[in-house]
């Protein structure tokens, strides 16, 4: 009679078991000048296409804002091997992300342990496509959490899983290196190879937004666009 266990349960090298220490940076200046816009209005510039899933959402008691790059983890259902690992990649200021498989999870990925290490290596904080747990703890350590919700189900730590691959985060793919904006609003992310071209197109909207909002707040403003739009579009306009 043999113990051996059987290949199926062995982990193979490769996609779904691989960690790439490296990830693109940006300039502090650039995050900093991105963090100085609300979520939506980045969210409008990014063609509402790249806000992550509304459900998952700021867990902390206080509030907090994060805005920076992204190193990206995926793992097992109910493990959090990778996430361990991630704290020796991570660099200062940016962000871990996690495919947790989102509703589908049932255990949490992070705890107020992992999350005082983080605080220790200077990482911003988590943003979680699952469950976290001990979020008294995490509130006393004041580190930021974003997740879809919290269970007392600890993790398993045996792996597989991956660090600074894509990963599909709130419905959205993430990139190592992209930046993830989030804060009580939401939260959104701008791909790594763009996010220049979205900066400019920011502060391009800033002041006719400004402007705008300002002679909306006096009453001062026009819905003969509505008008024209419905006209374009050839909608009835009868009288009952």
């Amino acid at each position: 009679m043999t113990s051996k266990k059987p290949s199926s349960a062995e982990l193979h090298p490769g996609p779904g078991f691989r960690i790439c220490s490296t990830y693109p940076a940006t300039e502090r200046e650039i995050i900093d000048s991105i963090g100085e816009f609300e979520v939506p209005d980045i969210s409008d510039t990014l063609n509402r296409l790249y806000a992550l899933d509304s459900q998952i959402r700021l867990q902390n008691s206080e509030e907090y804002a994060l805005c920076g790059n992204v190193c990206t983890v995926r793992v097992f259902p109910g493990d959090n091997l990778m996430v361990h690992k991630a704290l020796d990649i991570c660099r200062p200021g940016d962000i871990i992300a996690v495919d947790a498989h989102g509703e589908r999870s049932l255990n949490a990925i992070l705890g107020d342990l992992i999350c005082t290490k983080a605080k220790h290596r200077g990482i911003a904080g988590f943003v979680v496509d699952g469950l976290v747990r001990d979020m008294p703890g995490i509130d006393e350590l004041g580190f930021p959490v974003f997740a879809r919700g919290t269970t007392a189900v600890g993790p398993l730590h045996r792996g597989p899983g991956e660090i600074n691959y894509p990963i599909s985060c709130g419905g959205v793919v993430i990139n190592p290196g992209d930046i993830l904006i989030a804060d009580k609003a939401g939260t959104v992310v701008i791909p790594h190879g763009h996010v220049a071209m979205i900066l400019a197109r920011l502060k391009s909207n800033r002041e006719h937004m400004a402007s705008y909002l300002s002679a909306v707040q006096r009453g001062e403003f026009s819905n003969n666009w509505v008008d024209e739009l419905l006209a374009s579009n050839d909608c009835p306009n009868e009288d009952s």
